[in-house]
């Protein structure tokens, strides 16, 4: 660790980790109530549930990427954090509104709209740890040194806050209400976000490759250049059957088709960059994490969300378990693994110890993608069939749904690989493991 102050990322990436935990047991959780659909459902409904597993997700991968940030600017700017009690009172911040928020959730108290149900004040309070932490990273940038890793990152994070205050705005009319809600849903994730995911998995493919600075900065302005291209006009993709003009679908469809390029493009740099490196890292774990990261990214975002993103196509699959597929493997690879990576990369360092479990470790990235795969699949099937059944047929929907029970029961299946994944992978990153302790024989020579 070469600045001090690059320990805030330690209390963010353990926030993290729990909030993690949590959100996967309450997908394994929700998971189950598709199997059995009266589990729970006077002590905690299924929609409740859902708000905690949703947005967990949300704020974990929040708190990496802020986490990365605290970790990876200092030494790209060479100098310290500016603040590192703004730091903390940031962190602080967005705690105490995510506990408020699940607090509000369990005795009813939410918003309604999908992934912004938090109350006001909670939605308030990130606004203001959103800001608190553009000061302090800008401040810390703009006093030192300026790369194009910082500056991306910086974009990113700067247009990801703005993009909240539309969650603000709720107007009356439902069209305007959705498309509103879709520039805060769709252009974090398949805009603003992509470019933070460019700038880290940027920042660890120079550290574990060691690849010269000049080439990774070159494939980095690619990636954001066609990000921001595909992304931004490609929102349209979820206008088509919101009541906004017909034009939509064109342009929807069009620009959506490209979205699929920055991820080949970042998976290609992952690879490629390895391929090129000269340093023979000791954290694998971490170069794992970083190649499975863009790899599946790739699928789940890319090809997966192409399947079913051109409008002739999307007028029978939307809101199927296509979508819910799609979902499940595009964060799990772009950002969940993303910010596995970045933490497997930086806790050793910031705990002042070698690698240590990396087999774990290593074991815990092969049951999340094996099973965050599997369930793909099962959903895809599971989605192929409603959409017949459902849309073309026209049979009613709980029919439908029991007919897909068996999809259910292996997506579940599925869902208790990636728990125990992600379970095995906090405790590879917390718990340290003993050395072996050899006894001395009656021929050791003392110091030996």
């Amino acid at each position: 660790m070469k600045y001090e102050t690059q320990k805030v990322a330690y209390a963010y990436f353990l926030c993290a980790m729990a909030l993690f935990a949590i959100q996967v047991l309450g997908g394994l959780v929700a998971g189950w109530i598709y199997v059995s659909p009266n589990f729970l459902s006077e002590l905690l409904p299924f929609n409740i549930i859902r708000m905690i597993h949703t947005n967990a997700l949300i704020v974990w991968l929040l708190l990496g990427f802020f986490g990365a940030a605290y970790f990876l600017v200092p030494e790209e700017s060479e100098r310290e954090i500016y603040s590192v009690k703004l730091a903390y009172l940031q962190l602080i911040i967005l705690m105490v509104g995510t506990l408020g928020a699940v607090g509000s959730y369990l005795v009813g108290i939410h918003g309604g709209r999908e992934f912004l149900e938090q109350p006001l004040w909670v939605k308030f309070g990130i606004l203001v740890a959103a800001l608190i932490f553009l000061f302090n990273i800008s401040m810390t940038v703009l006093a030192g040194k300026k790369t194009a890793i910082t500056n991306v990152l910086l974009m990113g994070l700067w247009l990801l806050s703005l993009l909240w205050i539309f969650a603000f705005i709720n107007p009356d009319n439902l069209s305007l209400d959705k498309m509103y809600w879709w520039f805060v849903v769709h252009l974090w994730v398949e805009a603003t976000w992509e470019l933070v995911m460019a700038a880290i998995l940027a920042f660890l493919l120079l550290k574990l490759t060691g690849v010269d600075r000049e080439v990774v900065e070159k494939w980095l302005y690619v990636i954001v250049a066609t990000a921001l291209f595909s992304g931004i006009l490609g929102t349209g993709h979820h206008f088509y059957w919101i009541g906004l003009p017909g034009y939509w679908q064109w342009i929807g469809s069009i620009f959506s088709t490209f979205e699929v390029i920055p991820f080949f493009l970042m998976m290609s740099f992952a690879f490629v960059m390895v391929w090129k490196g000269r340093r023979n890292h000791p954290n694998k774990a971490a170069l794992l994490w970083s190649l499975g990261s863009s790899t599946v990214a790739f699928f789940g975002a890319g090809v997966w969300g192409f399947l079913h993103t051109l409008h002739g196509v999307n007028f029978y699959s939307h809101g199927t378990q296509i979508t819910a597929a799609h979902g499940h493997l595009a964060f799990y690879g772009a950002y969940v693994a993303l910010n596995l990576a970045i933490i497997t990369y930086a806790l050793p360092i910031l705990r002042q110890r070698e690698p240590y479990n990396q087999v774990l470790n290593m074991a815990s990235f092969w049951l999340m993608t094996g099973g965050m795969a599997f369930m793909t699949f099962v959903l895809t099937f599971a989605g192929t069939i409603q959409t017949h059944m459902q849309r073309v047929v026209g049979d009613y929907f709980m029919d439908v749904q029991d007919s897909l029970s068996i999809f259910y029961i292996m997506r579940f299946g599925a869902g208790f690989f990636v728990v125990i994944g992600a379970l095995l992978f906090v405790y590879s990153m917390l718990v340290v493991r003993k050395r072996e302790i050899i006894e001395p024989g009656p021929n050791t020579v003392p110091g030996e």
